[in-house]
């Protein structure tokens, strides 16, 4: 084939492609290509684009001028011009929207689907909108200058695809999750314990004997009574209580009219009413709510009758008389109930086991039930008064009971070994080679009931560039705990531990405690707000803590600050905190492994400092915003504890130090427009080095006897909560023509876990859980919008707002993540470790009406 010119000029060039281009066919190749690719740039330049023009009237067919024009999840968009007519450039070949506004005026949406070079001409007619006023958004910029705050939609908690559909769903994403079925989260390596939530400024609680996801009921916080969620995953300010990981701040709605919500799913059942009385001066909230899991936790490994039941009935009724005073009261009730008939359970795959590793699986064919019962009530009554504009004082009472019992009384009888996978023969799915076979019995009698009864006074002083906030509070808690446990293990016809001449039983605990604990807290602290060529804040507090149970006085300073370059033009700000963050025990902290109490039990101790920044930008022209912020947690007198589900097992000792160190990176933003999404990445580690813990490796002999012996000191571990990588994600968008078409996705990703093997010094935390990733997806659809002037006088629905229906597919992706493990020893007593699961894909269908 003959060459071109400027082909022998390459060649010239580079001889050593000489050879190539001589290969038959490839020259012939190269043309075919560099002329197709000429045409598809020819083709790209005689591209036309696709133009919709027109007139915009109103009902009486006069032009309208300056009627906003706009294509549906953009910003780009056009106005019409003095005679009503407009002209716009828009994709072919694609479907789109454009939406006409105009102040005064109901919004016209029309789609369209044009070709190349067409050109569109339409004419749009406005209906007019009498009483409408054009709405003003308040934005709060405190949330840039306080360190760890993050400000949380509560309206889409009702929306977000997650199993429990609640607020703590929400704070996962920022969190990281391991587990789908409980409302607790981890903060920066810390447990559940160490996360304080107030409502309306009163302290709640949760139940403690709650050992697994699927005993839990409802979280309190009830996402259709809630108007502000402030969350805090550290660097919290002195006004916040003894707690050393996070704050979640609460206020529910005041109503300014009569409304309401209802919702009905498969796994949970709503309604919420509001209005107001005694012109104005009365407002009330009330919100019921009725949830069963059974869906969710009956698909799980262990198969049976499962009959979790969970509801609620809350209520806040606010009086104010006049400007200066302010009545309210908080009330709930909630009641759980979780009863359990086990059958059976299939287990397999083991991951771990320290002198022996295959593949494996155990059969258990159980007897008996489970039965746990869980009841709480909260009631808290506050005075505000109000003199003066800068001055303000609360006073608030609250009392809280927490009256719990677990009555357990299971016999499994088990068989584990190989399992045979090869469906072409019989025995497919069954235990080919046993390695081991036995029964064990679990029995449990346990009642818990807490009391706690809070007095606590806070004001306000509001002088300028300064913000004094000062309060105090007396607490009593009073304990009854009856703790009654044993578990019975039988390995081949030999009761464990095994004694020749008596019946052991594995596990005894049985323990009975009193406690009355009195509780003296208080802070003051002042929020400074510099005026100079940077915005600058400063917030000092002091917070002290008084107890009865061990007689120990903590101080608690803490500092924040924010400032903002006053000559940038970036949007950009920086802050920081650090301080002193002490946690006196609670109940659970004091007991020990064996049921015993430790009252000596000394509080948790820990140095936090956190720097980072918050960074306003445009995201693809729409609004956006960066948060990053570094910390590091170095913690004394530690109580470590172990993790089985979410039951947490403390060693009731002060035998710990520890540390928490990471980064956190957040975004912020509209991928479409009035859609905001949220992405969240975390790395983190943290670890804890226990006091005397040691193991000795020993050196046997031919007959198997030790001969000599090498102390080993384990030092530093990964804690209970060591995860180094966490990603979440909420997004959401509509179709390209259609708002009221919406879809939702929450993703979750968290690297690895360690798990432990209880009683073992030299393989505490030893075990792994690998990583946990879960996506689930919802779409939602407008069956009835806001627009009432369509509906007949007649039409049943004519007092609605809106009603949506929306499928969520729940873990679309079926990953089977595991939220702890089975440990079976066979016949040479080597170790087995069989993963216990979480949630398989489900559905769910809801249907959401407001009025």
């Amino acid at each position: 084939m003959k060459r071109s010119a400027n082909c022998q000029v390459f060649l010239s060039r580079m001889p050593y492609l000489e050879p190539v281009f001589n290969q038959p066919g490839i020259m012939k190749f190269i043309h075919l290509l560099i002329l197709s690719i000429l045409s598809t740039f020819s083709a790209l330049g005689q591209t036309k684009k696709a133009t919709i023009s027109g007139k915009v009237v109103d009902e009486n067919d006069k032009p309208l001028f300056h009627v906003n024009i706009s294509i549906l999840g953009k910003e780009k968009g056009t106005t019409t011009n003095d005679s009503g007519s407009f002209l716009i450039t828009v994709t072919p070949g694609r479907p789109v929207a454009l939406v006409f506004s105009f102040t005064g005026y109901k919004n016209v949406q029309r789609n369209f689907n044009l070709l190349d070079g067409e050109n569109e001409v339409v004419t749009v007619q406005m209906q007019s909108q009498q009483n409408v006023l054009e709405g003003v958004t308040v934005k709060d910029n405190r949330a840039r200058t306080e360190a760890g705050r993050i400000n949380i939609d509560p309206s889409v908690a009702i929306l977000n695809p997650s199993p429990l559909g609640n607020i703590e769903s929400l704070i996962k994403i920022f969190t990281g999750s391991n587990n789908e079925l409980t409302s607790q989260y981890n903060v920066r390596g810390g447990s559940y314990d160490e996360n304080i939530i107030y409502v309306n400024d009163f302290e709640v609680f949760r139940p403690y004997l709650v050992r697994s996801g699927q005993q839990e009921g409802l979280s309190f916080i009830n996402p259709e009574m809630t108007e502000n969620v402030k969350f805090y995953n550290g660097g919290f300010q002195a006004k916040y209580g003894d707690k050393m990981s996070s704050v979640l701040d609460i206020t529910y709605k005041r109503p300014r009219k009569f409304a309401g919500s209802a919702y009905i799913g498969l796994l949970e059942q709503g309604l919420h009413l509001e209005g107001t009385g005694n012109n104005d001066k009365l407002t009330y909230l009330v919100g019921f709510r009725n949830r069963s899991n059974r869906n969710l936790v009956s698909s799980q490994d262990t198969k049976g009758n499962y009959i979790p039941s969970s509801s609620d009935v809350q209520g806040l009724i606010t009086y104010q008389p006049n400007s200066k005073w302010l009545f309210e009261v908080l009330a709930n009730i909630s009641k759980s109930k979780f009863n359990l008939f086990p059958e059976e359970s299939k287990l397999s795959s083991a991951v771990f086991s320290p002198l022996f590793t295959q593949n494996i699986a155990v059969d258990i064919a159980f007897q008996g039930q489970e039965k746990d019962a869980y009841q709480t009530n909260m009631v808290g009554l506050s005075t505000t008064w109000q003199p003066r504009k800068n001055f303000r004082l609360k006073g608030m009472l609250s009392r809280f009971e927490n009256d719990e019992a677990e009555n357990i009384d299971i016999t499994g009888a088990y068989l584990f070994g190989e399992r045979n996978f090869d469906k072409s023969q019989a025995t497919f799915g069954l235990i080919v080679n046993p390695l081991g076979a036995g029964v064990y019995q679990n029995f449990s009698r346990n009642q818990l009931n807490i009391q706690v009864y809070n007095a606590s006074l806070k004001g306000s002083i509001d002088k300028e560039k300064h913000f004094i906030q000062f309060g105090s509070s007396v607490e009593r808690q009073i304990v009854t705990d009856k703790l009654n446990e044993w578990e019975y293990n039988d390995s081949a016809g030999y009761s464990l531990p095994y004694s020749p001449n008596m019946l052991r039983l594995n596990k005894v605990l049985k323990n009975k405690a009193d406690l009355t604990i009195d509780r003296f807290s208080g802070f003051v602290q002042d929020n400074i707000q510099f005026r100079d060529s940077a915005a600058v804040t400063l917030q000092i507090g002091l917070r002290y803590n008084y107890n009865t149970l061990n007689n120990e006085f903590l101080l608690s300073p803490r500092a924040g600050f924010s400032f903002k370059p006053g000559n940038w033009q970036k949007d950009i700000v920086f802050r920081g905190s650090a301080g002193a963050y002490n946690q006196p025990p609670f109940y659970r902290e004091l007991r020990r492994y064996d049921g015993t109490v430790n009252t000596q039990l000394k509080a948790q101790k820990s140095w936090q400092v956190s720097a980072g920044f918050d960074y306003n930008i445009k995201l693809l022209q729409r609004p956006g915003r960066i948060t990053t912020e570094l910390y590091y947690k170095g913690m004394t007198d530690v109580v470590p504890y172990d993790i089985d589900n979410v039951r947490l097992r403390y060693f009731g000792e002060n035998m710990a130090k520890a540390y928490a160190a990471g980064a956190e990176v957040r975004l912020f933003g509209e991928l479409v427009k009035d859609a905001e999404s949220w992405i969240s990445l975390g790395f983190m580690r943290t670890r804890e080095n226990i006091s005397n813990d040691h193991y000795y490796n020993y050196k046997l002999n031919d007959q198997n006897k030790p001969i000599d012996s090498t102390l080993v000191n384990v030092g530093s571990l990964r804690r209970p909560t060591d995860r180094m990588i966490t990603f979440g994600m909420f997004f959401q968008d509509y179709l390209s023509t259609n708002k009221n078409f919406k879809v939702y996705l929450n993703t979750l990703y968290g690297s690895s876990l360690p798990y432990n093997i209880p009683g073992s010094v030299k393989y505490r935390n030893a075990l792994v859980i690998d990583p946990y990733i879960r996506a689930d997806l919802g779409f939602s659809a407008l069956l009835l919008d806001t627009d009432k002037s369509n509906r007949r006088s007649h039409s049943p629905f004519k007092g609605f707002d809106n009603i949506w229906a929306s499928l969520e597919i729940f873990n679309i992706i079926d990953r089977p993540n595991t939220i702890s493990y089975l440990l079976i020893k066979d016949f040479a007593n080597n170790v087995f470790t069989l993963p216990n699961r979480l949630t398989p894909r489900l559905l769910n269908l809801k249907l959401i009406a407001k009025w």
